[in-house]
């Protein structure tokens, strides 16, 4: 099939082309910068500079384009990690999941896109309950107030994609990845993993919010397998092994060679970071993906965080 995937330059999207090609499939990625598009063009892509925010932009390349099929991977969750990028790339994103994923639409459904895949996430899950959702769950309805924006943005993007009657579409719930190229790697400019190391990513109250973890090669390989066999809906991809940040934070810590993280109150924080954070930290639920391997036959290369934070971070 010809694809067009919006963001081939992230994360997911560095191991999504190469996937893609080896099949192959014929892939038309997307950047925003011109300085990026020769690592699309190693990648195995045709590379294409994109304003997924300009309408005509978005138009222009798909139409010259003309995909089978849309695969959205854009974010702006990058960059350096202090609390003013950290909002900045937030209010990004939401724009990027709200007005990038109409633009995008639009010109899907201009030129005749018979699928079209959007990426959501599974942190925000409806808080009520077991620990473990499956995709008959909903996202959140009533978020603190300092992520209604972000959520509200992947409920649109979930309502958007999987409301079209001109082709099928496909939401994929991640849960949170890790691995070459995430936040969680052995990269040096790893943000998330830098914190685990420096003790700077705490375990806050009891660490009770249960986090489903997905590798990148693996979450790329759901995708590919969405895009050639999935039925319109909502998938989740996530490993075999949810757990509680208590449990997968610690052994975390532990695979990078970092002290044990420190652990703190909610109340402590709260006034620092923000409900929403700690509201990740203490209430989140996992998910089932279930579904997604009996339906598109997809096979997990790290079914557990447990080995793939050891034997996959590079």
């Amino acid at each position: 099939m010809r694809i067009f995937i919006a963001g081939a330059s992230g994360a997911i999207g560095r191991e999504l082309v190469p996937q893609l090609v080896a099949r192959g499939h014929e892939v038309i990625g997307t950047t925003r910068s011109p300085a990026k598009t020769a690592a699309v063009r190693a990648l195995g892509a045709e590379p294409v500079v994109v304003d997924a925010l300009d309408p005509d932009s978005v138009a222009d390349a798909v139409a010259k384009a003309e995909p089978e099929v849309i695969v959205h991977q854009l974010t702006a969750l990058s960059g350096p990690s202090n609390f003013r990028n950290a909002k900045k790339m937030a209010a990004a994103t939401n724009r990027l999941r709200t007005e990038g994923t109409d633009h995008l639409l639009a010109a899907g459904r201009a030129v005749g896109v018979r699928k079209f895949v959007a990426q959501s996430n599974s942190l925000w899950m409806e808080r009520t309950g077991g620990p473990v959702a499956d995709e008959e769950g909903r996202i959140e309805p009533n978020p603190p107030k300092d992520m209604e924006e972000a959520v509200a943005a992947l409920r649109h993007v979930e309502n958007a994609v999987t409301g079209i009657s001109w082709g099928d579409g496909i939401a994929l719930r991640y849960g949170g990845f890790y691995g070459r190229g995430t936040d969680i790697s052995s990269a040096p400019d790893a943000v998330m993993a830098m914190l685990v190391r420096k003790r700077r990513l705490p375990v806050i109250g009891g660490g009770g919010g249960v986090w489903s973890l997905i590798h990148i090669t693996d979450a790329a390989s759901a995708t590919v397998a969405a895009i050639e066999r999935g039925k319109p809906g909502i998938y989740h991809v996530g490993d075999d092994e949810p757990a509680p940040v208590h449990v997968w934070l610690p052994e975390l810590a532990r695979a990078l060679g970092a002290g044990a993280p420190r652990r703190v109150p909610a109340w402590l924080v709260r006034p620092l970071i923000g409900k929403g954070p700690v509201d990740m930290m203490t209430r989140a639920r996992g998910i089932s993906s279930e579904k997604t391997k009996r339906e598109l036959g997809w096979t997990l290369r790290y079914p557990t965080w447990r080995t793939g934070v050891i034997e996959g971070m590079s």
